[in-house]
């Protein structure tokens, strides 16, 4: 029980370290170029020649790339469209001086 209870824990830690750290761009370029290094390397922590073990650690990097890549592109296209939109309604403005028609 202390043992699931401590591998639970030390994986929520590991979790938390992992959302924590790719929030800062900086760090989130180290995070995916590492896993994608971990993936391409062929000497792995969990080999593949163990069955079901060995395509885990492999499967859990490929997805924090894929999302993390995607999460970027996606924020970077937002940021391109926020920009285009404050371009736009700046042009779009037009000046007007009022007069009193009485």
């Amino acid at each position: 029980m202390k043992r699931k209870f401590a591998a639970k824990a030390f994986s929520n830690w590991i979790y938390g370290w992992l959302r924590n750290t790719i929030r800062h761009p900086k760090y989130r370029w180290w995070i995916v170029a590492g896993s994608l290094v971990y993936l391409l390397n062929p000497f792995d922590l969990a080999p593949d020649a163990l069955p079901v073990v060995g395509w885990i650690d492999d499967g859990l990097l490929a997805t924090i790339v894929v999302t993390e890549v995607s999460q970027m592109m996606s924020d970077r296209r937002k940021a391109q469209n926020n920009k285009k939109t404050v371009e736009v309604s700046k042009e779009a403005t037009v000046d007007v001086k009022a007069m009193s028609l009485s």
